[in-house]
């Protein structure tokens, strides 16, 4: 009998249900063993009945449940509390979902400071009050899943790859806890390493890196060691996939931007970050931009209004 599925998405940009779609042919196969019951972005299913005869949110019960993006405003709230009510299982999928991702760049400003931007002093917006009907109210800031609900397996990545999103997914029909990667992107990352002491600073990368367009990139010095902030060391491996493949920003000889969010579930990426510059020899008073090292960790109150004030 096929599992159910329920499927909901938050406050997110919906690429990681594109991820979903990106398992390509095996999802074909997965497909006569599952049943979403629920899913917003490819079938019409409403909150309130489907003429909207019901009084209350109601989602159907599921064995699995899936949830793409944040905790940003009620509803969002309301909506990850049913599907915890309603699902078995419940699957935080993306980094928006397991440490806030991009949406928590909000939190280094607060709700005022938001409306004030948006409706009353962006330089092409005629001024105005902010919508007070229909919209659900913000909430003081954006929240990880697991700040508001149990989370029972955390899948990170902005997308998630989809290797291992069937991986979970068949997991989890053979009755198995998913195998998920431990380890950091520096642990897969297949670049040369020279050791200690080639530079004493970092700094933002801002122009091309020193490599040979024709060589693999095996060839290509660590980008840390050529003194580009990458954050290779303090982000989970996983955005290439199960093919052993190098990770993409460093295939794309570009460094690490911290995508996948910390290794350690609810770990610290710039703490992690000022350990891993100060054991390489590199000065971490040079990284001038703390703000930058948790673009994709910004929930679990990593980021607020007080570090948007902290000097550079």
């Amino acid at each position: 009998m096929p599992v159910t599925v329920a499927e909901e998405w938050l406050n997110s940009c919906s690429g990681c249900e594109i991820a979903i779609l990106n398992i390509g042919e095996p999802l074909l196969g997965l497909l006569s063993e599952l049943n979403f019951v629920h899913i917003p972005v490819l079938m019409d299913h409403k909150y309130y009945g489907q003429v909207g005869e019901k009084t209350h949110l109601e989602i159907p019960e599921a064995v699995v449940g899936i949830i793409t993006g944040g905790i940003r405003n009620e509803e969002h709230l309301e909506v990850a509390l049913e599907m915890r009510k309603k699902c078995q299982i419940l699957i935080a999928l993306g980094t928006c979902a397991t440490d806030g991702g991009i949406p928590a760049l909000i939190n280094l400003f607060d709700n005022q400071d938001l409306l004030d931007r948006y409706y009353r002093t962006t330089e092409t917006t005629d001024p105005a009050n902010p919508p007070d009907q229909v919209i659900p109210p913000l909430l003081e800031r954006c929240y990880a899943l697991d700040e508001k609900i149990k989370v029972d397996i955390s899948l990170p990545g902005c997308p998630p790859h989809p290797d291992h999103i069937a991986g979970a997914i068949l997991a989890l029909l053979k009755g198995e806890t998913p195998e998920l990667p431990t380890k950091s992107v520096c642990d897969t990352c297949p670049t040369r390493r020279e050791g200690k002491g080639a530079v004493k600073k970092v700094q933002r990368f801002t122009r091309n890196a020193h490599y040979q367009i024709e060589e693999p990139v095996s060839s290509m010095r660590c980008l840390l060691e050529q003194g580009w902030l990458c954050l290779g060391p303090v982000t989970r491996a996983g955005c290439s996939g199960s093919q052993g493949q190098a990770p993409k920003c460093i295939s794309a000889r570009v460094p690490c931007q911290g995508c996948y969010g910390p290794v350690q579930p609810k770990g610290n990426q710039l703490l992690d970050m000022l350990n891993a510059l100060a054991s390489n020899d590199i000065d971490y008073s040079s990284l001038i931009d703390h703000k930058f090292v948790l673009s994709f960790s910004g929930a679990h109150c990593r980021l607020n209004k007080n570090a948007a004030a902290r000097p550079r």
